[in-house]
């Protein structure tokens, strides 16, 4: 199956937007062959397409405003006309198949919640990141969009990246894991405990327990669920602990002669667990649960990884990422929604 709408790119939003967001999107027309749309000032967007000689290869759509980096969901309000709110208005009247934004992600949260809608049954839309295991990503959802939530809503996290990991990955009954402090069931708070007992007796999701910070990296589960505030911080907590290790095997491998000729010796290792460990390879967070395909690029992106994050929306708009979800949370009845 194929889409042959643009993906519309926010190209105002990101800490290196506009220049390296346009490099993305030009690299991703001339290398990935993908058509799509920058969102933002025409006058500006011009001048960094023709420093591509591309000006007729990417169209523009006008923006009058942009959120800044430091902004948050209240933002979404305050700037109707910006350039992530645009990006949204092109999808949901289906003149794009997908946004990608590098922008603030309370405010493209916030937006897509508002331009989008949350689909029939989601309670609330959740963002899941890939975590580089072996053989196979892991899904971490929600890393952020949530900082408080219900039981309920972790059970349906599940659904979320198990629908994810399904498609994305090609991962057959993905196995679920609930983060928390203890692998055993009756660790945790109030909420952690409550969500334990709804996953047991979820239909269709092949639940395994409990798991804890050490297992992120470990492949123990394909799917972990957690609330926003918590996903967070172990996503940040591990990107800092992976920064920090390649900095010590720089100074480690470079110490001395024999260090350096051992390296050169691994240089090809040492740089496809660089890549492989590279957030921007990934493409992104994926914001699930709404009418819609969102792909969130991280903020420091550069050219490469928003052509990736561009290719991600690609993928997922074309093989039904919206659909899937609405499978897979139809039959699940729900006592209320939380809008």
């Amino acid at each position: 199956m194929s889409d042959s709408r643009p993906i519309a790119i926010d190209a105002m939003g990101g800490d290196h937007a506009p220049h390296e967001i346009v490099a993305g999107a030009v690299h991703a027309v001339r290398e990935r062959g993908l058509s799509v749309v920058l969102v933002g000032s025409p006058r500006v967007l011009y001048e960094a397409l023709a420093d591509h000689d591309a000006t007729k290869e990417v169209p523009i759509v006008r923006a009058e405003e942009a959120l800044a980096m430091d902004e948050g969901a209240l933002a979404s309000l305050r700037r109707p006309r910006s350039s992530i709110a645009v990006a949204c208005h092109l999808v949901r009247r289906g003149d794009a198949a997908a946004v990608v934004s590098a922008g603030s992600t309370a405010g493209i949260v916030a937006t897509g919640r508002l331009r989008l809608k949350g689909q029939q049954g989601v309670l609330r839309p959740a963002i899941a990141v890939p975590i580089p295991t072996l053989p196979k990503p892991t899904v971490l959802i929600d890393a952020g969009a949530n900082a408080e939530v219900k039981p309920e809503m972790l059970v349906q996290f599940a659904q979320l990246g198990t629908a994810y990991a399904e498609l994305a990955y090609g991962i057959e009954t993905p196995r679920v894991g609930l983060l928390t402090i203890g692998s055993e069931a009756e660790k945790g708070n109030k909420l952690v405990k409550r969500a334990h007992e709804l996953l047991l007796a979820s239909p269709g999701l092949r639940f395994e327990g409990n798991v804890e910070g050490h297992d992120l990296l470990t492949g123990k589960v394909d799917v972990i669920t957690t609330d926003g505030f918590t996903g967070n911080v172990a996503l940040k907590t591990m990107e800092g602990a992976v920064r920090y290790a390649f900095s010590e095997l720089r100074a480690a491998v470079t110490d001395s002669r024999l260090a350096r000729l051992g390296a050169a010796m691994q240089r090809s290792r040492i740089r496809e667990l660089r890549r492989r460990l590279d957030p921007e390879a990934y493409g992104g967070a994926v914001l699930l649960g709404l009418n819609g395909t969102v792909v969130i690029a991280h903020g420091s992106s550069r050219a490469d990884g928003i052509s990736a994050a561009c290719k991600l929306a690609a993928d997922l708009s074309a093989a039904g990422i919206v659909a899937r979800i609405g499978d897979k949370t139809a039959a699940t009845p729900r006592s209320h929604r939380l809008w």
